[in-house]
């Protein structure tokens, strides 16, 4: 029987050449396992392990992974009633907890360097009559880049991720410590903080930087700094510029390999946005990115000389598209409860939808301008914990509005907090309230996948909301 990537034309022919050397890798450097890797909608890692002697024909027949994966909140619990017939679904296909098919994308093949003869994959979700499952963020991704080749762009990337790397002093792994989700471990920090980009605190920080750093690179991410940051074992990893998917790729896999690597060397890395240490400041995540023209390569952000605010045409269009869009499309950007921790006027975090040259109080802010190369709009909305194919694909549906309306973003924030305009969502419910109403969101992603995107969210409000806070028993438990 023809295997299921030929039979559905699955692989382009870089991605045949691709499987046809990964598989000379695996039997000539004798792997012992291949781990298939699949981004699931919080851009959170599954798949399934195989030996190295499987790896080849599973490249070609698909992994099977049970389709309830794609239908569970960020603790783990399944929020469609995948038993009962009429459960609600956007599509049939997920009654009785049904199947899919993970097809790895060769292209993506990595060595993993903290574990011993072991290869690597991202994969993408098909249905067995060989559909894509819409629901999968990377290919949501993808067809996104699609839209934005058929109008002469292609998406250029680069990350500036700050997280948390802490020490761990317990595991708590007790029974009573499982659960959904189970506890969290106990931690310490390696120092204090609050003296930014210090190279006292750097050398502190630097033998856990030094572990992340060596597997960073050699996983071949185009790693440029590693910077202190503000909080208490707070840090910043910058990465330079990336094409099409490959940067929303690279940010799941750093984020993997981040948590993985370092708990091997009894540390936790965090990307949780603001995490409930005493003294923590929030995390971000700065999304750099740019447009560079399929006919010539060139950065169709650059302005030529004259250019207004040091923007070519298709940039401030695009810019205006992010702002049109801001409230919108947050919920990708900042798409946990958590985040909503981090805006606050007067600080290094947005609170409104503005933009500004080279102002870091703007929610956008523009580097570069006339004969830079490097001209970028920088959108400091993001946290590191946002799935990074709904965070590029939300970016590329909103900037494309703006060129197709051709809109004009209006005069930039010498003074962000003087200037009136809309405020950003101050809660995520707000934030799926604003997605919900969006069309530009809509059109881009299909109701069905912002229908399904919103449950989801939806669902662990909910569960929110039925537990009682650390701030409630303080305020109430003695007063009445």
């Amino acid at each position: 029987m023809t295997p299921f990537v030929e039979r559905h034309g699955l692989w382009s022919a870089v991605q045949q050449q691709a499987a046809r050397e990964v598989a000379r890798i695996v039997e000539t450097e004798g792997l012992e396992q291949v781990r298939f890797a699949f981004a699931d909608q919080h851009g959170i890692l599954r798949g399934k392990t195989l030996v190295g002697a499987e790896a080849a024909q599973a490249m070609r027949a698909g992994v099977g992974m049970v389709g309830t994966v794609l239908l569970k909140d960020t603790s783990h619990r399944t929020v469609w009633p995948v038993f009962s017939r009429g459960g609600g679904f956007a599509t049939p296909e997920f009654e009785g907890a049904s199947d899919v098919l993970l097809v790895a994308d060769p292209t993506t093949f990595r060595r993993l360097p903290w574990v011993a003869k072991t290869g690597w994959m991202l994969c993408n979700a098909y249905f067995p009559d060989g559909r894509p499952v819409p629901f999968d963020t990377r290919w949501q991704c993808a067809r996104a880049l699609a839209r934005l080749a058929e109008a002469g762009y292609d998406y250029v990337s680069g990350l500036e991720v700050e997280f948390y790397v802490f020490r761990i002093e317990r595991a708590r792994l007790a029974p009573e410590d499982s659960g959904w989700p189970g506890a969290p471990p106990e931690v310490s920090l390696l120092e204090s903080g609050y003296q930014l980009l210090t190279e006292q605190r750097y050398d502190l920080l630097e033998p856990a930087l030094d572990l992340l750093r060596r597997d960073v690179q050699a996983l071949g991410l185009p790693l440029r700094s590693m910077e202190v940051e503000l909080g208490p074992s707070q840090v910043e990893f910058v990465f330079g510029p990336m094409t099409g998917l490959a940067g929303a790729d690279a940010m799941v896999l750093f984020r993997s390999a981040a948590k993985q690597s370092l708990r091997r060397h009894g540390y936790h890395a965090s990307f949780m946005c603001r995490p409930r240490i005493p003294n923590a400041m929030s995390s971000g995540w700065h999304l750099h990115q740019s447009l560079a023209r399929r006919a010539d390569g060139a950065n169709a952000f650059m302005p030529a000389p004259g250019d207004p605010e040091g923007l070519s045409a298709p940039a401030r269009q695009f810019l205006a598209g992010l702002l049109a869009h801001a409230r919108g499309s947050v919920a990708f950007a900042a798409p946990t409860l958590n985040a909503y921790r981090r805006y606050r006027p007067n600080s290094l975090a947005p609170d409104r939808a503005l933009w500004g040259r080279d102002n870091r109080g703007a929610m956008v802010r523009v580097v570069g301008g006339a004969g830079d190369p490097g001209t970028r709009l920088e959108n400091r909305v993001g946290e590191p914990a946002a799935n990074p194919y709904l965070y590029f694909a939300s970016q590329i549906h909103a900037g494309l509005d703006g060129i197709a309306l051709g809109l004009d973003p209006g005069p930039g924030a010498d003074a962000p907090y003087e200037m009136q305009a809309p405020m950003l969502p101050r809660s995520l419910a707000e934030a799926l309230e604003a997605l919900a109403g969006d069309g530009a969101m809509r059109e881009g992603f299909g109701d069905g996948f912002v229908d399904y995107f919103l449950r989801i969210k939806q669902a662990e409000i909910a569960r929110f909301e039925q537990e009682v806070t650390p701030w409630e028993h303080t305020e109430y438990f003695d007063l009445f």
